[in-house]
């Protein structure tokens, strides 16, 4: 078998296996596209006997790098002994913390129990006492985003074959944050005997090796909803095999129980107010509560503002342009770490294309005067990445502005929209409203709360109580159709517009 060394360790691997499979999970690279060779993210520098490069790799590598033997792992296959050299990724920056203060009222574990948020890009979890003292957290990357950045990739994947690997990546990634977290409380992990996973629809589906057909074609109806508790070894959890996991209930097949979570630990539906909550993430999930009525809806923002997509696009994570602002004239950016930029976050791409507006080096329309526009040198935003921020924000203010509308309601009587989730919390308000992707309507009652989908499960975890009325909230929610409707075909249209 040929001899694969990655960054001075060598490995054996069968001869003819793709290079970005061979790195396996050990090295999982970020492969927005799925590995279909459109993105370009996957670069490495290879030497030694592989694959000659093919038409994709020509496209999207310069001769010299090339020349320099930098290669797409999607598209490069081992023929013989090689040898790979990975650029090592600094620490993502992954929002543990929330808004919502945490009591422990009747908590459903006896010796220690986790809340875990499951997002499409990152995790994140928190280790607590039955007292509802809080031990440690911990965040990590999503395994699966070597599947694609997107759900829709990774549910198509599931169908082809690839359903244990996904489960078993995501339950591989969860036991490792829960060592993590006991690590750091000085506890064993086999005295944890309560869990409350939230995710999406789609990432529970995935965690639980459930066949995702019913979430691939219209009428997009989900035929598991969860509002379930299993033991941690039907998920694959090694580490506490016997503790009892509650997965939320979630809304409908794209709103999910992440959401559930979110408005549990919002307190919207508590109040007498008409308000808000929004997460913006690679789906776009949000919802309004008015008289007494919950209505929520789904839209595909695309992995614009998680870093993928974009051609310097990445997470938040060393080297990425976060913040960027204008003085005299002149743009500044913030680069997370304070080292050299490397690329640029979603934050930094509100940031930066609010600046261009303002010294008009981008138009209203989207067109960039020189393309591309350096941010940060090396970190520029080209066209193409324009007009996925601009299909990515119109489609979330369309969203909200398409909710205010089926409840009948102006933006006058919206008392508040919180923004939860990672992106929100780095979100520079006033530029999100200057590229249109907050309605500016609402933006002086917006408030940020954080991870509120952990701060929900942590709810969830320590007042059991409180699942039954989260059940009925997510049962009784109206999931308002986006496709084919013609209002939020209309505040698209519009929301293009910078």
């Amino acid at each position: 078998m040929p001899k694969l060394t990655v960054n001075g360790k060598e490995m054996e691997v069968p001869g003819g296996i793709r290079l970005s499979e061979a790195l396996g999970h050990e090295h999982a690279l970020a492969q927005p596209c799925a590995g279909l060779g459109r993105c370009g993210k996957c670069r490495v520098k290879v030497t030694g006997e592989v694959s000659l490069p093919c038409e994709q790799e020509k496209k999207l590598l310069s001769v010299q790098e090339l020349a320099e033997g930098i290669r797409l792992a999607c598209r490069t296959f081992v023929l013989g002994d090689c040898s790979v050299w990975l650029e090592e990724q600094g620490p993502m920056e992954i929002r543990l913390e929330g808004n919502r203060t945490v009591e422990a009222e009747h908590p459903a574990f006896a010796k220690l129990g986790a809340a875990v948020d499951l997002g499409t890009t990152t995790l994140a979890a928190r280790l607590y006492r039955p007292d509802g003292t809080l031990l440690a957290e911990a965040g990590a990357p999503n395994p699966q985003g070597r599947w694609g950045a997107d759900v829709i990739s990774r549910i198509q994947s599931s169908m082809n074959g690839e359903r244990a690997q996904l489960a078993a990546s995501v339950a591989e990634a969860i036991n490792g944050l829960l060592e993590t977290l006991a690590k750091k409380a000085g506890e064993n992990t086999a005295s944890i005997d309560g869990v409350v996973i939230a995710g999406n629809t789609a990432m529970l589906y995935l965690l639980t090796a459930t066949p995702p057909d019913a979430l691939s074609h219209a009428p997009f109806d989900a035929d598991r909803l969860f509002g379930e508790v299993l033991s941690g070894g039907e998920i694959g959890l090694a580490s506490c095999p016997d503790a009892k996991v509650y997965l939320p209930r979630c809304m409908s097949a794209f709103v999910g129980a992440d959401i559930t979570a979110a408005l549990l630990a919002s307190g919207i539906c508590q109040g007498e107010e008409t308000r808000m909550l929004v997460d913006i993430g690679t789906n776009g999930e949000m919802a309004v509560w008015h008289d007494h009525r919950l209505l929520c809806c789904s839209t595909a923002a695309g992995p614009a503002f998680e870093g993928a997509g974009l051609s310097m696009g990445m997470t938040g994570a060393v080297g990425a342009v976060d913040h960027v602002r204008l003085e005299d004239g002149v743009i500044h950016a913030h680069v997370i770490g304070e080292g050299e930029p490397r690329g640029i976050c979603g934050s930094g791409v509100v940031d930066a294309l609010a600046c261009l507006l303002e010294t008009e080096d981008l138009d209203e329309t989207g067109l960039l005067e020189d393309d591309p526009t350096v941010v940060c040198d090396p970190v520029s935003l080209n066209q193409k990445d324009v007009r996925m921020v601009q299909l990515a924000k119109s489609a979330i203010c369309a969203g909200l502005r398409t909710l205010v509308n089926t409840a009948g309601l102006n933006w006058e009587k919206v008392a508040g929209l919180s923004v939860a989730g990672g992106f929100g919390s780095y979100l520079n308000l006033e530029n999100a409203g200057k590229i249109g992707l907050l309605p500016e309507e609402i933006l002086p009652r917006v408030r940020v709360i954080g991870n509120a989908s952990l701060d929900g499960a942590a709810l969830l975890l320590l007042d059991e109580t409180l699942r039954p009325v989260s059940e009925q909230m997510a049962m009784h929610a109206h999931t308002v159709e986006l496709h084919a409707n013609p209002v939020f075909a209309n505040y698209y249209t519009e929301g293009m517009l910078f």
